[in-house]
């Protein structure tokens, strides 16, 4: 019977966190004509979050950020997830690297 209850336990210990995760909403950025939509987003600080990004344009671009670590292409038309996080507040450039001049953005963590 101690057994059972120490798995139990466990199991809600492992599977909480996971949980309480995947009830966000994913936070989403566009790329169209070379260009991150919207250029700033806002997310929470201290929260691991999810962000579904979607390339409406038929050529290939990427999500880059030195300062977050990231770095990951999306096929033209297609989707990506890129979690991100915790973060402390500030602000966090990304760019893509395919169209430097145009595909710049920030996140913007409060």
């Amino acid at each position: 019977m101690r057994r059972l209850t120490v798995d139990i336990i466990v199991g809600i210990l492992i599977w909480l966190p996971a949980l309480a995760f995947a009830s966000q909403e994913p936070y989403g950025l566009v790329i169209k004509d070379h260009k991150f939509e919207p250029a700033r987003l806002t997310i929470p600080a201290n929260t691991k979050v999810k962000i579904l990004i979607e390339n409406q344009d038929a050529t290939p671009e990427e999500f880059e950020s030195f300062e977050l670590n990231r770095e990951k292409v999306v096929t033209g038309k297609g989707k990506i997830v890129v979690f991100i996080g915790p973060l402390k507040a500030g602000t966090y450039k990304f760019f893509g690297d395919f169209h430097k001049e145009t595909a710049q953005g920030q996140i913007n963590v409060e």
